[in-house]
């Protein structure tokens, strides 16, 4: 089957993909070799390497030296993860929403986040707490940092408005991003915040954004009691 790109790796990996959705090769079943498929597409050897290292690496195809390539067994299934307007999540609940800023300073980047968060040492970061409300109860508790280097303009921004979390979504586009889940009990700080009682299950979330090596944020929320993730796989 002819391609409409033969020099681009993007294409041939569309086609290779094709075929392994549509099982022309199944499960298990060994692909052709490079050289084989460079003759196949009209293309440089590397082109293909290209297309199969890419697929090697989402985990559909198994690449072992001398063995050749094989179509995964068991492919993995990924979940898609958005970051949520709050306020958006609030409002598709049927519910009115607002937001609360409890604190807004500038200081160094705590040391809880040196390993991760590489922004420079000496200089400050924003710091925010807000509070989000469905129908006037707590929602989530937000705690946030924001690289003032990769988003200068948010130095300006009040966040009394709209939400940093809505502002940085709609303003500061990343590449890349890592997420943590986790269960935690209401301390006396959580439960007068979300108005729960001591010791109550709270789910949690944080998350830090980057555009190319250059840290845009990190934030933790803590869901008021109640609260249930969706995703998409």
């Amino acid at each position: 089957m002819a391609l409409t790109d033969t020099n681009s790796w993007t294409g041939i990996r569309e086609e290779l993909l094709r075929r392994i959705h549509d099982r022309v090769w199944e499960p298990g079943a060994q692909i052709p070799h490079e050289a084989d498929l460079a003759e196949e597409f009209g293309c440089a050897r590397t082109t293909v390497n290209r297309a199969l290292r890419d697929l090697a690496e989402s985990g559909l195809v198994i690449r072992k030296r001398r063995a050749g390539t094989r179509v995964a067994l068991n492919p993995p299934q990924r979940a898609t993860l958005t970051i949520p307007i709050i306020r958006e999540e609030v409002e598709a609940l049927g519910k009115t929403y607002r937001h609360s800023l409890l604190e807004r300073a500038y200081q160094p980047v705590p040391p809880m986040l040196h390993g991760v968060f590489h922004a420079s040492l000496g200089d400050d970061v924003l710091y925010l707490k807000t509070l989000h409300f469905a129908d006037d109860r707590p929602y989530a508790f937000e705690e946030r940092y924001i690289n003032l280097d990769t988003v200068p303009e948010a130095r300006q921004r009040k966040f009394e408005v709209s939400s940093a979390n809505e502002w940085l979504v709609h303003n500061a586009p990343y590449s890349r991003g890592d997420l943590s889940f986790s269960a935690l009990n209401a301390n006396e700080d959580t439960a007068r915040i979300l108005d729960c009682t001591l010791g109550t299950a709270l789910f949690a979330m944080e998350r830090i954004t980057w555009t190319g090596d250059a840290p845009i944020t990190n934030v933790k929320l803590i869901f008021a009691p109640g609260y249930r993730m969706r995703s998409r796989i």
